[in-house]
């Protein structure tokens, strides 16, 4: 007899979790918007409701339902939620540069909790992260997809793959300490191996550092890393197990190599001319241009504890990056919106809308970017990046018409992900 007590006293608590979790939730919310931008051909649509229901957009009527919970946004304009494809949630808090060298790993994974919940504030219901060692981005994800703890949908790279002392390696300790990053692979062998052990543990899709980099320790930023070979051996193996793979490259003959190995996503594309711009454009691979955190490093780095190489590089790829920028739109690249968080400070990652804007974008083109351009390289088998029916309700609100003040994005007020909202400051 009490045992069966026990029983159904478990059962009770097992529902009133599902309960508190939404499991079993069908309520059923309507957005009274006032404006509703459409991402595909930049019109307007007023004084409609966003039906919502079972996490998806179900219709777009001027119909209320009866049982529904209604959200008034009739003086907002309202979009789909933001895609960051280029990010680094996971990270120490601190904003000194050696931190990571000296906390806990552990510290990193709180850090991550912390930035996913800040960069979903911002109104980016989707990133992309591009490197994190030891799988924590893979296990942050999950937490997330969970509904453990709040943050945007993720797509995970893991550790990031690299040669022996290159950009993806860790180079500031001496030879007795034998530290090496975990992606470090040389030769087609050792890189296919390294592939499949990401896959193996859960990664979405691979990165790879093309070329040196800005914030690594003896590199040169436009310098090649790995041969063609080898390129095509992390690209060829990635394909092979279905996976997308990014590449980390600021010189052109890295870029150039990347391309012409098959490669899906070139990451910063500091130094791009116009034929590498074509032939980018030519084999259907995406750019992801960070062009506005080299503003931020210039202005706080030195007090942040970055060396002065590394400023001095910062420099010398800022301006070439953003005229790079402006080769690429000037020749129809594809371009999604991708910010290097992490390097800034997470929730500022809407800081970048006006420099696209400077650089050659209009405002409907920026916001493209991070939509329904970023949500075709992010998973095209997900309904994100539109706001239409049948597409997961993602979902934010600003103030302002964004295709005539694009700051408006730095103050978002409302925000849902998957019809659940986060954020509703009126």
């Amino acid at each position: 007899m009490n045992q069966g007590r026990f029983i159904k006293q478990k059962i009770f608590i097992f529902l009133g979790i599902l309960l508190t979790f939404g499991v079993c939730s069908a309520e059923k919310i309507v957005l009274k918007a006032g404006f509703i931008l459409d991402v595909n051909n930049g019109s307007i649509l007023t004084k409609h409701n966003i039906i919502i229901e079972d996490g998806k957009i179900t219709d777009i009527s001027r119909i209320v339902p009866n049982d529904a919970r209604l959200i008034d946004l009739s003086e907002s304009y309202i979009l789909p939620g933001l895609i960051d494809m280029h990010t680094h949630l996971v990270g120490v808090l601190e904003k000194s540069y050696f931190s990571s060298l000296f906390q806990s790993p552990h510290r990193a994974m709180i850090g991550g909790v912390a930035n996913a919940k800040t960069t979903l504030l911002a109104g980016f219901t989707s990133v992309r992260n591009v490197g994190a060692p030891d799988f924590m981005d893979v296990a942050l994800r999950n937490a997330i997809d969970a509904g453990e703890i709040p943050g945007p949908r993720m797509r995970v790279s893991g550790p990031s793959i690299g040669i022996t002392g290159g950009h993806c390696d860790n180079n500031y300790l001496n030879h007795s300490f034998e530290q090496y990053s975990d992606g470090v692979a040389d030769g087609p062998w050792e890189i296919r191996k390294k592939v499949r052990n990401n896959v193996k543990y859960g990664v979405d899709l691979i990165k790879f550092c093309a070329t040196g980099g800005v914030f690594s320790h003896g590199t040169k930023v436009g310098l090649r890393q790995y041969t063609l070979e080898e390129m095509k051996a992390i690209i060829g193996e990635a394909h092979d197990r279905d996976r997308k793979v990014a590449a980390h490259a600021h010189g052109t003959e890295g870029i150039r190599y990347a391309i012409l190995a098959g490669v899906d996503s070139i990451e910063h594309a500091t130094f791009l001319d116009k034929e590498t711009a074509i032939l980018a454009r030519e084999n259907n691979v995406t750019l992801a241009m960070d062009i506005y955190n080299t503003d931020y490093t210039q202005e706080h780095g030195r007090k942040n504890g970055v060396p002065e190489a590394n400023l001095i590089k910062d420099r010398e790829t800022g301006d070439s990056q953003r005229n790079s920028f402006k080769i690429a739109v000037e020749n129809n690249v594809n371009l999604v919106y991708a910010t290097d968080s992490g390097v800034y400070p997470h929730g500022d990652n809407a800081k970048q809308f006006p420099i696209m804007v400077e650089y050659g974008m209009t405002p409907i083109q920026a916001i493209r970017s991070a939509t329904i351009i970023a949500a075709e390289l992010l998973d095209s088998s997900l309904k994100i990046g539109q706001i239409k029916p049948g597409y997961l309700a993602d979902i934010i609100a600003v103030s302002k018409n964004p295709l005539e003040d694009i700051t408006t994005f730095e103050t978002i007020t409302f925000v849902m992900k998957d019809g659940k909202i986060y954020k509703q400051l009126n």
